[in-house]
C-alpha cells in the first residue's frame, strides 16, 4: 500500500487546488502594477508567463516521475540524507508558512477595509481560523473537495466583467508594442510572481491517484489561471485610460462599482464577499502544506496538531503586530524574492541531483 493512498486526490481536485492557490488577492491589484511596468502592452506578458509556468511545472513533474510516492521532503531525504536535506526542507516548509500567513493577512485587510472597519483584526482572524482548522486538519482529500466546490461556486464571476464591455475603449491598446518589446519582458517579472502556486506540485504529486494525467492537470491549471488574470487585465486596461489605471490601488474593485442592477446596490461588495471564498481556496491549502511541512520536519505522521499550532502562532502575531497594508506590501516583496529560490531554482536543483543520484546508483550496481 502506498504511503499516501488514504488521502489520494482526483485529477479535478489536483487541478483546482493548484488553480485556487494561484488566483489569490493579487488579481485585485495586478492590473495597476502591470500597467506601471509595461503599460497597456502588459497583457502580452501573460503569454510568456504561461510558457514559463508550464515549463517549470513540467520539470517538477519529471522530477517526481522517478519517485512517484515521494513528496519533496521524502525526495530531499532520499537524495541528501537525514540531516543535509534539512538545508532545503526547512526553507520549503517556511515558504508555505509564509504564503499561508500572507494570504490570510491580505484577506483580513480586505474584510476590515470594506465590511468591518471597527472590528479588531484578531477577531476577524478568529472567524477565519475556524473553517481553516476544520478543513486543513482533515487532510488533502478534504481540501481538494473544498477547492473543487469553490471553483464551481465562483466560475461565473469573471463573466460579470463582460457587463462593462460597452464602456470599454479598445483604442487604449493601440498601437501594439508602442514602447518596444522590453516593457513586455519587464511585465513578466510582475506576472510570474502573481501566478505562482504550481510549486504545490512538490507535495501534491504523490497524492494524485492517476499520475499519468499529471501533465494534463498542470497545463489545465496554469491555463485557467492565466485566462482569469488575462480577462481581468484586458477589461481593466480597456475600461480605464493608461494614465488613470495607475491611480487606483485596486482597479478591479473600482471597476465593479460601475456595474449596477435595478434590484441590487453596491454589487462590488457582494462580489468581494463571494471573492473571499476564492481567497479561502488559497490560504486553506497553504495552511495544510505548512502544517504538513512541519510534521515532516518533526518526523510525525499526523499533521493536524500543527494546523492548530500555526493558527495560534498566527493569532498571536496578528494580536501583537496588527499588520498594515504597507507591511503586507513589504512582506509580499520579500516573498517574491524567496519564491525565486523555491519555485524556480529548487526544481532545477532537484532534477540535476536526481540525474547524479541515478548515475551513481547505476555505477554502484555495476
Amino acid at each position: 500500500m502506498r504511503k499516501y493512498a488514504l488521502n489520494e486526490i482526483t485529477l479535478m481536485q489536483f487541478i483546482f487546488i493548484i488553480h485556487g492557490v494561484q488566483v489569490g488577492a493579487g488579481i485585485i491589484s495586478l492590473p495597476r502594477e502591470l500597467a506601471g511596468k509595461a503599460g497597456t502592452d502588459g497583457w502580452m506578458s501573460f503569454i510568456i508567463t504561461w510558457v514559463i509556468n508550464v515549463l517549470v511545472s513540467l520539470v517538477i513533474i519529471q522530477v517526481f516521475k522517478r519517485f512517484p510516492d515521494d513528496t519533496a521532503y521524502d525526495l530531499l531525504k532520499r537524495l541528501f540524507g537525514k540531516w543535509l536535506s534539512l538545508i532545503f526542507s526547512i526553507p520549503l516548509a517556511l515558504y508555505y508558512i509564509f504564503c499561508a500567513w500572507l494570504v490570510l493577512i491580505e484577506s483580513i485587510q480586505y474584510i476590515k477595509a470594506w465590511f468591518l472597519p471597527q472590528s479588531p483584526d484578531y477577531i476577524v482572524f478568529l472567524l477565519f481560523s475556524i473553517p481553516t482548522f476544520m478543513l486543513a486538519r482533515n487532510g488533502l482529500r478534504v481540501v481538494g473537495r473544498y477547492s473543487e466546490l469553490i471553483f464551481y461556486m465562483t466560475v461565473w464571476m469573471p463573466a460579470i466583467l463582460l457587463l462593462v464591455l460597452n464602456d470599454c475603449h479598445w483604442i487604449h491598446f493601440l498601437p501594439f508594442l508602442k514602447e518596444g518589446i522590453m516593457p513586455v519582458f519587464k511585465g513578466v517579472g510582475t506576472t510570474v510572481f502573481f501566478t505562482v502556486g504550481f510549486e504545490t506540485t512538490f507535495l501534491l504529486y504523490p497524492f494524485l491517484k492517476n499520475k499519468q494525467k499529471a501533465v494534463l492537470g498542470i497545463v489545465v491549471a496554469n491555463s485557467l489561471t492565466i485566462l482569469a488574470y488575462l480577462l481581468v487585465t484586458i477589461i481593466c486596461f480597456a475600461f480605464f485610460s493608461p494614465d488613470e489605471i495607475t491611480g487606483y490601488n485596486q482597479p478591479l474593485l473600482s471597476l465593479l462599482k460601475v456595474i449596477q442592477f435595478r434590484f441590487l446596490v453596491r454589487f462590488d461588495l457582494i462580489f468581494l464577499a463571494i471573492f473571499l471564498f476564492m481567497l479561502s481556496s488559497t490560504w486553506i491549502p497553504y495552511m495544510f502544506f505548512a502544517a504538513f511541512g512541519v510534521s515532516q520536519l518533526l518526523r510525525k505522521q499526523d499533521h493536524s496538531p500543527y494546523v492548530m499550532v500555526l493558527i495560534v502562532v498566527f493569532l498571536l502575531m496578528v494580536f501583537f503586530i496588527h499588520p498594515s497594508w504597507n507591511q503586507t506590501n513589504e512582506w509580499q516583496k520579500w516573498l517574491n524574492y524567496y519564491a525565486i529560490g523555491i519555485v524556480f531554482l529548487l526544481p532545477i536543483m532537484l532534477w540535476a541531483s536526481i540525474q547524479v543520484y541515478v548515475r551513481v546508483r547505476k555505477g554502484d550496481a555495476h
